[in-house]
């Protein structure tokens, strides 16, 4: 295989991965944003050959989605062409299925918000209500008041590639199939990505909040090699995880990864709705629903560390309404904690905000295809 000395360097010379090259150089070029790259750059960071980089982009450009971007200034010879890709050119919808409020959003290929829409939501109403309301969310956010979303139009510019839900889990990301969701037993074993797909007549991809949580994590600017968790306080608490180098989202090989909020802190402690006792998740939502922010971000500190301990993250990053509301309260209580309970050496981990939705980050898990993710 044929590296390049820069960026991916991961592209092959093969008529048979001929949408592995195209994602690659779409990659890049959603990277450089409008300012773009050179046809040269592009062969430099993938490893392809220059006549292969000219026929992808040639491609490209035939089906919209790669542009002109301008010249660069000339050093003595021809000025070279630079390419951009053309974020409007497709949209992807990202759903965030909270249990009591529903959030929509349609994105370009830049991951940008062009359309969103926030309405209240009753999880506990079941599968069939809640099916309707996200039926009509979508036709909201694609410009299509009529409530069809089959057409795959986007309401104005380029086609909708899918939608992402993000649900509460657990649920396997694979089928779409929700498992015993915490409180909900209405919803175990029902196939809302199928029955979306049905609904919608548009690729459907379901997976919990905190993995789309973490799978916006590129908008923080967090490199694909750095372990990431992503930490969602909301109407519970939860995790989700990118470990490996190519900026994936680690779900386990039961869809279980990132159950943060069930870990114990406290033997013998309150009683939580997954059936255990003293779990983080119950501990900190007391301390929520008593005004006591500080202390429900140490017991989010507390948590956060012990992943860290156990998988050496590089970043944490916090989302979700509670942590939306205080937000200095959380990034300073969770940072301090982290920081107090490091074994030293190496580089300090990063604690920060979130910089993109769950919902937005449903969108990204559409458009991780369409990027070789």
């Amino acid at each position: 295989m044929d590296r390049g000395s820069g960026g991916k360097g991961n592209g092959v010379n093969l008529p048979l991965l001929r949408g592995h090259n195209d994602a690659l150089v779409l990659d890049l070029l959603r990277a450089a944003g409008p300012c773009g790259l050179g046809r040269a750059d592009l062969a430099d960071r993938t490893g392809l050959t220059p006549q292969a980089v000219s026929k992808i982009t040639a491609r490209l450009r035939d089906e919209g989605l790669v542009a002109d971007a301008g010249r660069e200034a000339s050093t003595g010879g021809k000025p070279r062409t630079l390419l951009k890709l053309v974020r409007e050119a497709r949209y992807a919808v990202g759903v965030h299925l909270d249990r009591d409020e529903l959030t929509a959003v349609r994105v370009d290929l830049a991951g940008r918000v062009v359309t969103d829409w926030r309405g209240p939501l009753d999880f506990g109403a079941g599968p069939d209500v809640v099916v309707e309301d996200v039926v009509r969310a979508v036709a909201r956010v694609c410009g299509d008041a009529g409530g069809g979303a089959g057409s795959g139009a986007g309401g104005s510019g380029g086609p909708v590639l899918g939608v992402g839900v993000a649900a509460p889990g657990p649920l396997d990301w694979r089928t779409g199939v929700l498992g015993r969701v915490t409180g909900y037993p209405q919803w175990a074993g029902f196939p809302l990505g199928e029955v979306l797909r049905s609904r919608l007549g548009l690729p459907v991809r379901v997976d919990k909040d905190t993995n789309a949580g973490v799978a916006a994590a590129g908008f923080d600017g967090a490199a694909a090699d750095e372990a990431v968790a992503y930490v969602h306080v909301g109407t519970g608490l939860g995790a989700g995880l990118r470990l490996g180098g190519d900026g994936g989202v680690y779900r386990g090989r039961r869809s279980a990864a990132g159950e943060f909020g069930h870990q114990v802190l406290r033997l013998d402690g309150p009683p939580c709705r997954c059936g255990g006792r003293g779990c983080a998740e119950v501990l900190c939502l007391d301390a929520v629903a008593g005004g006591r922010l500080e202390e429900a971000a140490r017991i989010v500190g507390e948590a956060a560390a012990n992943l860290v301990a156990l998988l050496d993250v590089d970043r944490v990053l916090l989302g979700g309404r509670v942590v939306a509301a205080a937000p200095d309260v959380f990034v300073d209580g969770v940072r301090g904690v982290v920081a107090a309970r490091s074994l030293g050496g190496g580089e300090a981990v990063r604690v920060g905000l979130a910089g993109a939705g769950v919902a937005e980050g449903a969108a990204e898990l559409v458009l991780g295809s369409v990027f070789g993710r």
